[in-house]
């Protein structure tokens, strides 16, 4: 006769704990009602990123919210490079984010990081000066990868390399101190280039500025246009 009370005693044990670790869930799972933000930042502002994240936590509660999936949603706000996020007793999200560094602008409405990954800036001001860059879709590892190439190459003929341009069919142009565009084209990219760097040190060079256009597109040679009337340097045929 003991057996079944004992039974019965151990049961209604645990449907009061049951019950209990219940009311403590429903008890600690209350609606967020306070979001920090930790980080340095040079380009966001704390209350941008707050408004950014408000949504996100809105109607989320403090125990049951998903760490993981609202990180990932943090992490399409344009700006953000890395997010981490913590619970703080009792009703409180700690976001602590790491900010994007822009290197270069990228077909015109986004900015490359370091990765060569595109990120959205808008409505966030980039920095002046970054290189312009553009490209087709998933092509802006490729092109940030060329584009650094391509400046240790100009940096010892003391030129800046300002815009780099791969077209959908392949063919590369570039521009140079904020002005004459070079045509490197598909293919034989370190012979042109080669010949480039040799018609500038022998002549092209001490009429940087008067050059429109340089076509290395021609098997011997290089096709120049100028602004207004100038002279005429290593035209190819």
């Amino acid at each position: 006769m003991q057996k079944p009370n004992a039974w019965f005693g151990l049961l209604l044990l645990v449907l009061l704990l049951g019950a209990g670790g219940r009311a403590l869930w429903l008890w600690l799972d209350t609606p967020v009602e306070r979001v920090s933000v930790r980080g340095e930042w040079d380009y966001a502002s704390a209350d941008y990123l707050r408004d950014q994240l408000a949504p996100l936590v809105r109607n989320a509660h403090w125990l049951s919210v998903d760490l993981e999936a609202l990180r990932q949603s943090a992490l399409d706000i344009g700006w953000l490079r890395e997010v981490r996020i913590s619970r703080q007793w009792p009703d409180a999200l700690t976001f602590e984010l790491v900010e994007q560094t822009p290197v270069a602008r990228w077909n015109d409405d986004q900015l490359l990081n370091a990765d060569g990954a595109p990120f959205t800036f808008a409505p966030i001001e980039p920095p002046s000066g970054l290189p312009d860059l553009a490209g087709p879709d998933n092509s802006s590892q490729e092109v940030w990868a060329y584009y650094q190439t391509l400046g240790e190459r100009f940096d010892t003929l003391g030129l800046g390399l300002d815009q780099l341009r791969l077209e959908p069919r392949g063919a590369w142009r570039l521009q140079i101190n904020d002005g004459a565009w070079v045509m490197l084209g598909r293919r034989q990219h370190q012979a042109r280039l080669k010949r480039l760097v040799a018609s500038w040190q022998r002549e092209l060079g001490e009429y940087a500025e008067a050059i429109r256009y340089i076509d290395l597109r021609y098997p011997n040679g290089v096709a120049v246009a100028w602004h207004g009337k100038s002279p005429q340097a290593d035209n190819a045929p």
